[in-house]
């Protein structure tokens, strides 16, 4: 099943102070980006945030179940999603601890002499 865009905008509203957020769709479901870091997914409209120290820490007694077949565990987040606050330092922990995005290469043509 996949994900409702209405959730989606409702999650990114609700974690919209912790930075630059946006969203792409992939498959039917959203990667949740946070100044350009993949922190989170959103598969049948369940909030999946990506395991890091600080958000163990931080949450404490977690949940992890993979977003989808396959894939890695991820944290996720049931009972929180409405607290704006709470969800909001959960997204700004993760992307500090997340390394930095690799460099796209440039898809420039070689001239020939």
């Amino acid at each position: 099943m996949a994900s409702d865009e209405n959730f989606v905008k409702f999650i990114s509203e609700q974690i919209e102070s912790s930075g630059q957020i946006r969203y792409r769709k992939m498959f039917g479901e959203y990667a949740l980006y946070c100044n350009e870091k993949v922190v989170a997914l959103i598969c049948d409209n369940q909030l999946f945030i990506k395991p890091s120290n600080a958000g163990r820490d931080f949450i404490g007694n977690v949940v992890e179940q993979p977003p989808y077949k396959g894939a890695k565990p991820s944290f996720l987040i049931e009972d929180q999603i409405e607290n704006k606050e709470w969800l909001s330092e959960l997204i700004r922990l993760t992307e500090m601890e997340l390394p930095e995005p690799k460099k796209k290469k440039s898809k420039t043509k070689k001239k020939t002499q």
